[in-house]
């Protein structure tokens, strides 16, 4: 039966783990959507009439806070090709 202390132990060591690793991983992200938002935030005047620009703003502020965790990686991902797309066209036009 020692083994199972150890596995008591091993769960315990893990859980402080993963919360640790948690929290990293929700301010990685959360700290990549503050740079999104600025990248957002650097387009020009003519970027920022165009459509892409509110759904943007909008996949980075409310469809980020309604996500669950796991899935506001999809929704940075989203944003950011939108970010792109509009980037791409600043420099085009």
């Amino acid at each position: 039966m020692p083994h199972r202390v150890k596995k008591a132990l091993s769960k315990g060591t893990a859980a402080l783990s993963s919360a640790t690793s948690f929290r990293k991983r929700y301010d990685d992200v959360e700290l990549e959507r503050v740079a999104m938002l600025q990248r957002l935030a650097a387009l020009d005047d003519k970027s920022r009439t165009h459509p892409g620009y509110k759904r943007a703003t909008t996949l980075l502020n409310q469809s980020f806070r309604k996500a669950k965790f796991a899935q506001r990686a999809a929704v940075l991902s989203a944003a950011e090709w939108m970010i792109n797309v509009l980037e791409t066209l600043a420099v085009v036009a």
